[in-house]
């Protein structure tokens, strides 16, 4: 895929359900029948696997790693990501403001 080809999922509060196959020949990130699906070539041992599926996912997203998380299914075949913090509205409109002087 090209640089930031899953940009349009760089929205707060936005779960992305991507399957997920440790173990294989390259890494790489399909869209395939509509669903995404993430290929890491580590083992799916002490959250390697997951680490990079992360650092992957973020790249093609064209975020920082740090702003995308594992919420569900650290061992299941579908892996919930998202936004680690789950802003409130009056929060967003909190940390938009500029700070007071």
């Amino acid at each position: 895929m090209t640089k930031a080809a899953l940009s349009y999922l760089a929205i707060p509060d936005t779960e992305i359900a991507v399957r997920v196959t440790p173990k294989a020949s390259r890494n790489a990130v399909k869209v395939e029948n509509g669903e995404i699906r993430v290929y890491v070539s580590v083992v799916p041992e002490s959250g390697k696997a997951n680490a990079a599926v992360q650092k992957l996912l973020a790249k093609e997203i064209g975020i920082a790693k740090s702003r995308l998380a594992l919420l569900r299914g650290q061992q299941a075949e579908t892996r919930c990501f998202g936004s680690p913090f789950n802003l409130a509205s009056n929060d967003r409109r909190l940390l938009a403001s500029p700070a007071p002087r």
